[in-house]
């Protein structure tokens, strides 16, 4: 079981077979550096996609050694994004990252009818936390990509995280469906009504491979302390692997308050599509895009 991101490392490293990595619009300095130091370790083989003058120079100036580095010249967002998804689509590729390019350009190009990455069903955006203040990897879906989610669509986000979960480990995740109460509110609190029709779907096995309860304030997923105060009984209550958030607007809060205001360790992967890409902020740490770069190629 991956407990954090030194454990995805080790899983990089003793793989035999280093993973290919499209890097769109590469000239970006800390995901060069996220890059070129997967690269050193023996990671990942890159393909830079950019303006080759552009990435050499900021190389040599930031003394990274690009030197094994495939590059493939294109210019501004719109080629960089559409010549690294073809590198993916041609099976050139096994991962995606976004560099000094806008997200939404990026995605645009993975979602391209024709010439994309869609594997059939929903993309959505993964964040991994690694916190001394819980026992384990936590997941939280969906801070990047689907903004209100409906009922169908947190089915599909759901899923998508359970497989992400399974895949580095956790055989059975538990899943907590956030909401601001832990009590169904008809009416006034829809992601309430969500919540509780999600977790009977996994009761009556719509949804399989994991359990989910819900609704769950924050506190009830993460405390079982806060469940016995509140004479909460839950199978998730406290042992949480999945946060499900109910909006954009709830994860993407969430994951801030974390990025800004504690030491834990994040990451951040879109999942869904044929291969996971890696869409960190560009406001990001190169510490937080190597830790992506992890999870995504311990993922593809």
């Amino acid at each position: 079981m991956i407990r954090g991101f030194d454990d995805l490392e080790k899983l990089a490293l003793r793989s035999t077979v280093k993973k290919r990595l499209a890097l769109a619009m590469a000239e970006e300095l800390d995901v060069l550096k996220a890059a070129a130091e997967a690269t050193a370790k023996g990671i990942v083989e890159p393909v830079l996609v950019g303006n080759e003058k552009q990435i050499r120079d900021l190389a040599r100036r930031e003394e990274l050694d690009i030197a094994s580095s495939r590059l493939v010249q294109a210019k501004g967002e719109r080629e960089c994004a559409a010549r690294a998804v073809a590198l993916v689509r041609d099976g050139e590729a096994d991962v995606l990252m976004k560099g000094r390019l806008a997200t939404s350009t990026l995605m645009k190009a993975v979602l391209d009818g024709e010439n994309g990455l869609r594997a059939g069903g929903l993309l959505s955006h993964l964040t991994l936390i690694e916190s001394r203040s819980y026992p384990k990897l936590l997941f939280m879906s969906d801070p990047g990509i689907n903004i209100a989610p409906d009922l169908a669509a947190k089915v599909s986000i759901l899923e998508n995280a359970v497989r992400a979960a399974r895949r580095l480990g956790v055989v059975h995740p538990k899943v907590a469906v956030i909401a601001a109460v832990e009590r169904v509110t008809p009416g006034r609190m829809p992601a309430t009504v969500d919540a509780a029709a999600l977790s009977k779907m996994a009761e009556r096995g719509q949804i399989t491979d994991c359990t989910v309860d819900g609704p769950l304030s924050l506190d009830n997923a993460l405390s079982a302390k806060s469940c016995e105060i509140k004479g909460l009984a839950s199978s998730v209550g406290g042992e949480a692997d999945i946060l499900l958030m109910p909006s954009i607007e709830a994860a993407n809060v969430f994951y801030k308050t974390i990025a800004f205001f504690t030491d834990a360790r994040m990451a951040g992967v879109v999942v869904g599509a044929r291969v996971p890409i890696v869409v960190a902020s560009r406001a990001d740490s190169d510490a937080v895009k190597y830790c992506s770069l992890l999870a995504a190629v311990a993922l593809a």
